[in-house]
């Protein structure tokens, strides 16, 4: 039976498509790797690339793909809407199939070293894979982002896991780890008025007291003119998207706004759809089994 890993890597470029391109491409030349989407979002300035395959062959598409993004982007230029701190910013390992997670956290640290060996960038290890408690949570590895980063890799309890000490200016920082599969969702409202979307985020996320696998930011689509949460809900079995939906449409109309739609980012695990349509449609004593597609691919 064969053993599937995901990599779900995030770019720092979303507006030259030449670029994405390329980097895309050094993960369709991998062998026993399968290309499954990838995305660019321009405000964010910012692509998600997904890919499975065997562990082994996922970890070489990876480590290529951030030595082909390390050629083509320069962190000392980059500006977008989404926290960043290096070129290949962030490079998550989802266990999917006859994958533990004890492997994907070693597959990370292999992964990370070669980063840092060879490519000389500086890699933290996050989530799953932490080697300190404080750097599981990515947005407080990440904080201070790329501009802060020359003096957080030399600061007291901040050295990196792999890699040098010393910022790498054009490729800049990157995080390496394995976690659960989780789903970018992103909520747009009716205003432009940013100010209400970073009050409603900051509800929403953990950090604020609110759902508990919640990150959120609130953004400006500056081509749509709307206001954007942007969340990762990094457990949708624990905090799921009709939640996090519905807590952001009742917290709008306090503001006297509406939502105007929703967008997931990338791929998204089929029960986590599955679960707001039973939530939304109340059916009683409904069986994921029920889907024509999960019956026909079992």
């Amino acid at each position: 039976m064969a053993r599937i890993l995901e990599c779900v890597p995030n770019f720092s470029e979303g507006r030259d498509k030449e670029k994405v391109e390329q980097i895309v491409e050094e993960v369709r030349k991998v062998k026993g790797v399968t290309l499954l989407d990838y995305s660019s979002d321009e405000t964010h300035n910012r692509s998600v690339v997904t890919f499975v395959g065997e562990p082994e062959a996922v970890i070489e598409a990876a480590f290529n793909a951030a030595k082909k993004a390390s050629e083509v982007i320069d962190m000392t230029t980059h500006q977008g809407g989404h926290p960043r701190m290096g070129a290949m910013d962030v490079c998550p390992l989802i266990p999917i199939k006859e994958v533990t997670m004890e492997e994907a956290i070693e597959l990370s640290k292999k992964l990370g070293k070669r980063i840092g060996d060879e490519l000389g960038i500086s890699v933290y290890l996050y989530e799953k894979s932490a080697s300190k408690p404080e750097r599981e949570n990515l947005a407080v590895v990440r904080k201070g982002q790329y501009e802060g980063m020359e003096e957080k890799l030399k600061s007291e309890g901040w050295e990196p896991d792999f890699g040098p000490i010393e910022l790498n200016k054009k490729s800049g920082v990157s995080a390496v780890g394995a976690r659960m599969p989780l789903v970018a969702f992103n909520v747009n409202l009716s205003t432009d008025n940013v100010e209400i979307a970073k009050a409603i985020a900051k509800k929403i996320r953990a950090k604020g007291g609110g759902f508990a696998y919640c990150k959120a930011m609130g953004l400006l689509l500056e081509d749509k003119n709307l206001a954007q949460v942007s969340m990762n809900l990094v457990d949708y079995t624990h905090t799921s998207v009709y939640h996090a939906f519905e807590f952001i449409k009742r917290e709008a109309l306090r503001y006297g706004v509406n939502v105007v739609n929703s967008e997931v980012i990338g791929l998204v695990p089929m029960d986590a759809l599955l679960d707001a349509a039973k939530w939304y449609l109340q059916i009683d004593e409904f069986d994921h089994s029920q889907v024509l597609e999960t019956r026909l691919h079992d």
